[in-house]
């Protein structure tokens, strides 16, 4: 099969496009011939920081195709079926293999490309906002990085739980395409005070919860906007600077700090329910997520190159 492979960290310019093993077909695990890969934040910020093992190491959380076959042991999918998959690994590359438990149906009138975007994207907000951030209607939320694919699925998740929903971005145009979203209040970062116009939006209070899509230098703005017990969900690094909290810091400021990692959870009956749930609302239009480019998996590093420079508005694939 055609791969996208490297065999050290680095830029996008350490990856290659070649020829590579298909994978090997385990008793539970499910292949699936590429059609729409997404191309997610963890994906950029392992080939920068996860040494890959082993190697050459095929990168790729997600993408979804028509299974080619399965598993002995597998009972829920059969050859022809439309699916969107969850792997740790894989997913650039023209057949991806992942486990039946972290593989799911796309209903025959999804978009297939859009089902392949949106169960990390929609289930990583859902998990940052309600499951573990339990937001109430009624508070007040600032999404760092509006934005992209999990910040624009945020500012829906936030706003149909009846908060006020903030969100930062690049530009002032930016900000006026996420608004139809369900975007409160928009802040340009580059121009303006996190932390003075969260406060100023509250009048002196502090937002209830700030969900951080993009780690970093802006940790300590956001936790200046939070209130006092206020909660602060680290979900992503963009930049691959990892921001940290201090002992004396949590106390000082009163902080209930908790991390997101949806992918440690996608094999649970919870995760399938809540995808399930996802794919309804994206059919029945409560959910929108923009594709801003689609790129050919041969051209690679320039896909991820535009991930990590350009901000795509949504999100960005790559087709075999």
């Amino acid at each position: 099969m055609k791969a996208v492979f490297y065999s050290e960290n680095g830029g996008p310019e350490v990856m290659q496009y070649g020829d590579m093993p298909d994978p090997e077909l385990q008793d539970d695990s499910v292949l699936i011939r590429s059609e729409a890969i997404s191309i997610e934040g963890g994906d950029l910020l392992n080939r920068l920081l996860s040494p890959p093992a082993p190697v050459p190491f095929i990168p790729g959380y997600q993408a979804a195709g028509i299974v080619e076959a399965v598993g002995p042991s597998v009972t829920l999918f059969q050859p022809g079926d439309r699916v969107v998959a969850f792997n740790w690994s894989g997913s650039h590359a023209e057949l991806f293999a992942a486990p039946e438990s972290f593989t799911y149906a796309i209903p025959d009138s999804l978009d297939l490309s859009l089902a392949g975007v949106a169960p990390i994207a929609f289930g990583t907000a859902h998990d940052a906002l309600l499951e573990y951030g339990n937001l109430q209607p009624g508070e007040t939320v600032l999404i760092q990085g509006a934005g992209g694919g999990v910040g624009l699925a945020a500012v829906q998740i936030a706003k149909a739980a009846g908060a006020t929903v903030i969100g930062t971005s690049s530009s002032d145009e930016r900000l006026d395409l996420i608004r139809p979203f369900g975007l409160d209040h928009g802040i340009n970062y580059r121009e303006e005070d996190i932390a003075e116009r969260c406060l100023a939006i509250t009048d002196g209070k502090g937002i209830d919860l700030a969900v951080d899509l993009a780690g970093g230098k802006g940790k300590d703005l956001l936790v200046k906007a939070l209130r006092p017990h206020g909660r602060y969900a680290a979900v992503g690094a963009a930049t691959g600077e990892i921001p940290s909290f201090s002992f004396f810091e949590l106390i000082g400021e009163m902080l209930n700090v908790f991390g997101v990692s949806l992918g440690q959870e996608m094999h649970t009956e919870r995760v399938r329910a809540l995808v399930g749930d996802i794919f309804d609302k994206l059919e029945n239009g409560s959910y929108k997520m923009p594709i801003d480019r689609s790129f050919a998996l041969s051209d690679a590093v320039a896909a991820h190159r535009y991930v990590a420079e350009s901000h795509p508005f949504g999100r960005v694939i790559m087709t075999p």
